[in-house]
């Protein structure tokens, strides 16, 4: 079995939206026999992205996977979204990889997705090969796309393959290992011997990889610095130990499209990636106790595995797909899920195939699969052995960055929305469902607009509900400047039993976020004790419709100071409304003034944008905090007021051509500027008019 597991290889594609990760999935699979053609994503014909609202889009929304067999090995691949809106199932996934291919587009280089994706392979610490894909297309520049990589991507890079041409003529590719040339024919190569026109660069590329390699071995260098030949084996073993160890990282380059190069990389895969031993033991947490215990990838230990992503499938139900660490199952038993605390019966076991499920008879470490129809189980939660429990932690969902109102188009129709909304959450953990307890709205949060867009068709393929989007309202409070005494007073007389409250209160501002506070200076019992609550609660009720425009009002202090009482006609009631009066007669006279949510932001972009980026933000009333380099990017720090930073998303992706990419989180609130507050007072009212 350790041999069997030495031999498996887990790997994610990784790169940024458009680079040809598809592309390169469907070549590995044609040229291992899994598929007879090669699937196109241009032709919606690919194996690999198969929901609907991939093929409208051209674009992997949802991880997908597939096997494969190669000079025997097994590899699990797995096909990453490279779209911002969907980039939290990339994240997802990757972190129960072994490896990763991150694809760079020989045309436009590295890009902000790539660097992301980069960076969470660092946080998970996984060895990586990079593929410059797209060598056969127009304006494709192999040396100063690598360029870009030794300036952006650490650790260094070390050159395997030169390429043969480029552009139309490129037609395949020199392995500075074996020293040889490799023709490409209709996705077969053809081993030659090198072209005369590129010998003097392939020479000079093959010392630099030699001097690589030596650097990275003691026993290496002294041969070279004495002048003693290297041998291949000893090359190969110094490139998987240097890769597995991320010392560098190993680039090939070819076309998935053309199908040039791709055997070499699955070749590399296997002789430069980890398998699951090599990753070694996986660390988690003991739930009884809190210390940290570990699994090793042994068939003999105890079943353990975390579920990193779930499927809504139509056909199967719920599919929890999970990456096991330890131990082996079978079909038709029982686990534990150690997060949720209870046991989890299942029937069969799958291997996950495309959109295809295909039974398997047994899974052990390191082992990709899926099953159906757990009860309990989400996306995050740790299987295990019931005696010898485990809990392993995954990755944080990345912070949403858009977010909508969301309702049914046909009234009633809420309760709907909600457990439909549910059952994408559990597909989707970057998918934020909330109700805005201030405007009453359904308030939907995402990566952006298309992660709303694919939901909201989501929402209409697979549970028939139509909905509508609207931008949320901006839950704006008030506050009061000033400090006021008033009188509050409510007498009624209306034949039998009166109603009489009287009570004199201060009102003063707080400090921002302090909300409302009440003392009771009440003294010789002008207000009788059991009356004294009933001004509170009075107080607090009307604060929740300020004075201005409707808004709660929030952050000030009201001391009850004085008061009088009638011994038959009083009565908590009264109170209550003279609580109620005091308070709006207080708040007009205290100078009240409007409140906002300001949001704090991070925005990284291109250099070349800066100054576009930073003007936009002092249009929306944005206070720039500060800035620092980040690689060949700007990160720019702010704050913004929310209803300035609704629609960012789609305005920065236009000012960036797609290469900015922002979070946002909210900070605090401030009061609005006179001329705005004006305007939301107007709106306000003539809403509560019409309406």
């Amino acid at each position: 079995m350790s041999e069997k597991i030495e031999r498996l290889r887990n790997i994610g594609l990784i790169a940024h939206g458009g680079s040809g990760k598809t592309s390169l999935a469907e070549a590995i699979l044609f040229n291992a026999g899994v598929t007879n053609r090669l699937g196109r994503v241009d032709q919606g014909n690919s194996v690999m992205d198969f929901d609907p609202e991939e093929l409208k889009r051209q674009i992997t929304i949802s991880t997908s996977f597939n096997q494969y067999e190669w000079n025997g090995h097994r590899v699990n691949i797995m096909d990453t979204p490279g779209d911002a809106n969907f980039f939290n199932d990339t994240i997802s996934s990757i972190q129960c990889a072994d490896g990763a291919v991150v694809l760079v587009d020989a045309i436009d280089g590295v890009k902000v997705q790539t660097e992301k994706g980069w960076e969470f392979a660092d946080k998970f610490q996984l060895p990586r090969i990079i593929f410059i894909n797209k060598m056969d297309r127009e304006r494709a520049d192999f040396f100063k796309t690598l360029e870009d990589i030794s300036e952006n991507l650490k650790p260094k890079s070390i050159l395997l393959q030169v390429p043969i041409g480029a552009e139309d003529s490129f037609q395949g590719v020199v392995d500075l290992i074996d020293m040889k040339a490799y023709l490409y024919i209709e996705g077969k190569s053809q081993p030659t011997d090198i072209p005369g026109d590129i010998e003097d660069i392939i020479a000079s590329e093959r010392e630099k990889f030699i001097e690589k390699i030596a650097e990275a071995d003691d026993t290496l260098l002294e041969k070279y610095l004495e002048g003693e030949e290297i041998t291949d084996d000893e090359i190969r073993r110094v490139l998987r130990e240097g890769t597995l160890n991320r010392v560098f990282v190993p680039v090939l380059c070819g076309s998935a499209t053309k199908n040039i190069g791709i055997d070499l990389l699955m070749d590399a895969i296997n002789y430069c990636l980890p398998s699951p031993l090599d990753r070694g033991n996986k660390k988690g947490t003991d739930p009884k106790t809190g210390d940290t215990i570990e699994r090793a990838p042994r068939p003999d230990e105890p079943f353990s595995a975390f579920v990193f992503k779930t499927l809504a499938d139509p056909y199967a139900g719920q599919l929890s797909i999970f990456r096991i660490y330890s131990g082996i199952i079978s079909p038709d038993g029982t686990f534990y899920n150690a997060n949720k605390q209870v046991k989890e019966r299942y029937g069969q076991l799958f291997q996950v195939a495309g959109k295809e499920q295909k039974p398997i008879k047994e899974a052990g470490p390191g082992d990709i699969i899926a099953v159906a129809k757990l009860k309990e189980t989400t996306t995050g939660d740790t299987l295990c052995d019931e005696t010898k429990s485990i809990i392993f932690k995954g990755i944080e969902p990345l912070p949403t960055l858009i977010s909508y109102a969301i309702q049914p188009k046909a009234q009633g129709d809420e309760e709907k929305i909600f457990s439909a909304l549910s059952r994408l959450l559990d597909e989707d953990p970057a998918l934020k469902v909330t109700r805005d307890n201030q405007t009453k709205e359904i308030i939907i949060s995402g990566m952006g607009e298309g992660h709303i867009e694919v939901t909201v068709e989501k929402l209409k393929r697979k549970f028939n509900v139509d909905v509508i989007l609207s931008p949320p309202k901006v839950p704006y409070k008030e506050t009061i400047k000033g400090k006021v005494r008033v009188q509050g007073k409510y007498k009624k007389q209306s034949g039998g039993r009166g109603q009489y409250g009287d009570a004199w209160i201060e009102m003063e501002p707080l400090p921002r976020g302090s909300g409302f506070e009440f003392v009771d200076k009440i003294v010789g019992g002008v207000i009788p004790k059991q009356y004294i609550p009933a001004v509170e609660k009075g107080i607090l009720e009307a604060s929740e419709k300020g004075v201005l425009a409707g808004y709660p009002c929030v952050d000030f202090k009201v001391s009850l100071v004085d008061g009088s009482f009638h011994t038959v006609d009083s009565s908590e009631l009264a109170f209550k409304i003279a609580g109620s009066m005091a308070f709006k007669k207080g708040a007009e006279a205290a100078n009240p003034v409007l409140l906002e949510p300001i949001m704090e932001v991070e925005i990284t972009v291109p250099e070349e944008n800066m100054g576009d980026i930073i003007g936009d933000l002092n249009g929306r009333r944005g206070r720039v905090l500060g800035m620092e380099s980040k690689g060949k990017n700007q990160v720019i720090k702010a704050q913004v007021p929310m209803a300035e930073f609704l629609t960012y998303a789609p305005n920065l992706r236009s000012m960036t051509g797609g290469r900015g990419v922002y979070t946002m989180q909210f900070s605090h609130y401030e009061e609005v500027p006179p001329q705005i507050s004006q305007k939301i007072i107007e709106e306000a009212k003539r809403t509560k008019e019409e309406g």
